[in-house]
């Protein structure tokens, strides 16, 4: 695998910085060098989060992202202040539910998904972040869906054992739209 420096920006409560974990935790158990790095603003919920997640066969060297491979927005001001932040060739993954702004690079490939809409429609409306993974699992050639279950399972506290069927039926949607 190549290094993948992977960028997820959105509003605090959208589930960003969970995302970005569920990406760095499938890293680890894939035997990759992981970086994980969250932020978000004061208010936490409602204010802004994103979170860099760095996948490599290599040693990671910093866990600042400038310039990501694989930008996933989750909100307008997102896609407004990353959007030309991705290297030529990269790809950029749209909550077109709550974005109907059109990116207008065209040297990048742009992946429309309505994840909002979605995980509403499958009874899962908190977990559109999710939705987005799957997405990006099923069209990035460095990832895979492989290992996203036992990932989950791990992830998820027992306690909230019950989520990780719920996580990973938004995670499934992702993977199987086909827009």
């Amino acid at each position: 695998m190549k290094t993948t420096q992977i960028l997820i920006a959105g509003f605090g409560g959208q589930g960003i910085l969970f995302a970005g974990k569920f990406l760095a935790y499938k890293g680890l158990l894939e035997d990759l060098q992981v970086s994980w790095l969250p932020s978000y603003g004061p208010e936490m919920r409602g204010g802004t989060a994103n979170c860099n997640v760095i996948l490599s066969d290599d040693p990671v060297g910093s866990p600042i992202i400038t310039d990501p491979d694989v930008l996933i927005v989750m909100n307008l001001p997102s896609l407004q202040k990353y959007v030309d932040t991705v290297v030529p060739g990269g790809q950029i993954y749209v909550d077109s539910t709550l974005i109907q702004e059109k990116v207008r690079r065209t040297d990048v490939e742009v992946y429309y998904i309505p994840a909002s809409q979605m995980a509403n429609d499958a009874g899962v409306p908190t977990l559109a972040n999710m939705v987005m993974m799957g997405c990006v699992l099923k069209n990035n050639p460095e990832l895979s869906f492989d290992g996203a279950a036992e990932t989950m399972a791990k992830l998820v506290p027992p306690k909230k054992a019950n989520l990780v069927e719920l996580n990973m039926k938004a995670l499934e949607a992702g993977r199987d739209y086909e827009g």
